[in-house]
């Protein structure tokens, strides 16, 4: 598992090229169902005009022209994507939660007709419960159940200190 793991990590972000400036990526490349997806494309020195990617894993986007953004570093209109990819086609999209685990083929189709793949894998781990309170501890549930055992107990150490003491009196001659 930790090497399928990290398998993944390695080529993450990696291109799938079709021709020499022809490619798709999709960033990350493995993600959790219901968390967002960076596009990034080329369409051979095409990218003055739209494109579309579509996917199993999340339906039809449409992929514009990244002129280098707001200044801000950020460019809202594509997708939030960075001035680093000036030059290039981009968006964003969510995984929709729903969407099954598994490795999803994700397609660009360009208007001059070009057209490139990669994958995308989604993974659909559900978030661990609270266990159940077991035992008969401090920290199990139920009200009052440490408060019950610290008095028993301390009443339980009153009567051997009392039995104690009693146990230990000096006997007066003729008391049986």
């Amino acid at each position: 598992m930790l090497t399928l793991l990290g398998m993944l990590v390695l080529t993450a972000g990696t291109p799938a090229r079709a021709g020499e400036n022809v490619f798709v990526e999709v960033n990350p490349s493995t993600v959790q169902a219901g968390n967002r997806v960076n596009l990034r494309a080329s369409c051979d020195n095409r990218n003055d005009q739209q494109a579309e990617v579509t996917s199993d894993a999340f339906g039809r986007v449409v992929l514009r022209p990244n002129n280098g953004g707001s200044g801000t570093g950020r460019d809202n209109d594509n997708g939030g994507t960075s001035r680093a990819d000036s030059g290039f086609l981009t968006g964003a999209v969510t995984v929709p939660g729903s969407t099954a685990p598994g490795d999803y083929p994700v397609d660009l189709r360009c208007a001059n007709g070009n057209r490139a793949t990669t994958t995308l894998t989604v993974l659909n781990m559900t978030q661990p419960s609270k266990g159940p309170a077991t035992g008969g501890g401090g920290t199990a549930g139920g009200r009052g159940a440490g408060s019950l055992l610290l008095v028993g107990g301390l009443v339980v150490a009153a009567v051997a200190a009392g039995l104690g003491v009693l146990g230990s009196r000096p006997r007066r001659p003729g008391s049986p």
